[in-house]
């Protein structure tokens, strides 16, 4: 059966394009749904339930914590087993607490969503997508990592704007139902039915090729290069990169969850608000575009330090241009930066320690990185009670995504006098 399958589409089309595609579609509604419909719940669940902005975005914070604990595991399961049941299994799980949450009532309840929302996550997100894609191409990584995050790119763009649609057509938990129908319906199928382990299982090569040009015998072993996760550990360009993006992380989760509160405090109305941060999205997908296309022109790591201080800027512009003319300017320089640092990290991992345990060290990093992710929004929500307003919050969160500059710098520094060979 599987000889059958691997010489239909190894003469037709090279089935890593058909995962590419499943995931494609199967990350921009799970970022959708999972990630970014958080911050429009924001306000009506305040309103109604009377809980404090720390209270809403601590059980948010719990979810993303959990996600880093458990990316390390991710990335081992599908190193081994690959990716077809526990995305699926993420899937489902991710549809019926979304359900749980339109029902929600008391806190307990509200952490206890959460917490199972932050393993919905580390099993359907960009870690174990980016180690799928890791397994199948090597040649062509780059092209296919810029086709899923591209289209993942709009999840912002499609789901801000229709959770707030939603919202204020059906009332916030009838919204949650309707968006749990869509993420069931366009994520669970596609998973199951096309997501396959690595090539080798179809009588292929990374690529679509082999050593010879055609296809090798189902199930052959394919030589995959890279160090093993302990060595790469003790490498003090993987700590100076822990560093970095943990730092860019911190400060752009922080902006992104409350910038939605932000603009409707300060009387940019709840639509716009919805509206104008769904470019994100948009802009995230030209910044990818453009960044696959002249990025050999400058090498990942400077490229890399250079977007952090972009985020700086951006927050800048977002509080000292007032009107909405500076608040769309913002947004798009914080997509055009976020758009680039995820093709960068998924890139840099790759580069510097191969594909062979990609899934292990790509989660060991995003463990460290969902830590800062999940302490950014109830750290903001509690600096915004402790200040009295996001100005000071934002500021802060610009010197932040500076430092996350300065920490590349060891990163290029680390990589010039220590050699790895794999």
């Amino acid at each position: 059966m599987q000889a059958a399958i691997s010489q239909r589409w190894g003469e037709r089309f090279y089935y890593g394009w058909a995962i590419v595609g499943t995931l494609a579609l199967t990350e921009t509604v799970s970022w959708g749904v999972l990630s970014y419909a958080f911050s429009v719940f924001l306000v009506p669940m305040r309103r109604e339930l009377g809980w404090s902005e720390a209270t809403l975005t601590g059980a948010y914070s719990l979810a993303l914590l959990l996600a880093g604990l458990a990316a390390p595991l991710v990335g081992r399961w599908i190193d081994r087993r690959g990716p077809r049941l526990l995305m699926t299994a993420g899937s489902v799980f991710g549809v019926l607490l979304v359900l749980s949450w339109s029902r929600v009532h008391g806190l307990i309840a509200w952490y206890l969503i959460w917490a199972g929302m932050g393993l919905a996550m580390a099993a359907t997100l960009y870690e174990p997508a980016f180690t799928t894609i890791t397994a199948w191409f090597e040649r062509d990584r780059a092209k296919a990592f810029l086709l899923v995050t591209v289209a993942a790119g709009f999840a912002s763009t499609i789901f801000l704007p229709l959770s707030g649609w939603l919202v204020d057509r059906l009332g916030w938990r009838d919204a949650l139902v309707a968006l749990a129908a869509i993420l069931g319906g366009l994520t669970i199928l596609p998973h199951g039915l096309i997501l396959r382990r690595r090539p080798e299982d179809l009588g292929l090569f990374p690529d679509g090729l082999s050593q010879s040009g055609g296809s090798t015998a189902p199930g052959q072993p394919v030589l995959r290069t890279g160090v093993e996760p302990r060595e790469a550990l003790r490498d003090p360009a993987f700590a100076w990169l822990a560093l970095a993006f943990a730092l860019e992380t911190f400060s752009t989760t922080a902006v992104a969850v409350h910038l939605i509160a932000y603009l409707t405090d300060r009387g940019d109305g709840a639509r716009f608000a919805a509206a104008a941060t769904g470019l994100i999205g948009a802009a995230q997908v030209a910044a990818r575009i453009l960044a696959t296309v002249f990025g050999n022109r400058l090498s990942q790591v400077a490229l890399t330090g250079l977007v952090f201080s972009l985020q700086a800027v951006a927050v800048a512009v977002l509080l000292e241009w007032q009107g909405r003319a500076g608040v769309l300017t913002a947004v798009l320089l914080l997509g055009m930066g976020r758009g680039v640092v995820t093709l960068m990290r998924a890139g840099l991992i790759a580069e510097f320690y191969g594909r062979r345990h990609y899934g292990a060290i790509t989660g060991t990093l995003a463990l460290f990185l969902t830590a800062a992710r999940a302490l950014a929004p109830v750290g903001a929500g509690l600096a915004y009670t402790a200040a009295g307003g996001y100005r000071p919050v934002f500021w802060g969160m610009a010197v932040v995504s500076l430092l996350g500059a300065g920490a590349m710098v060891g990163v290029s520094r680390s990589r010039r006098t220590m050699a790895l060979v794999y």
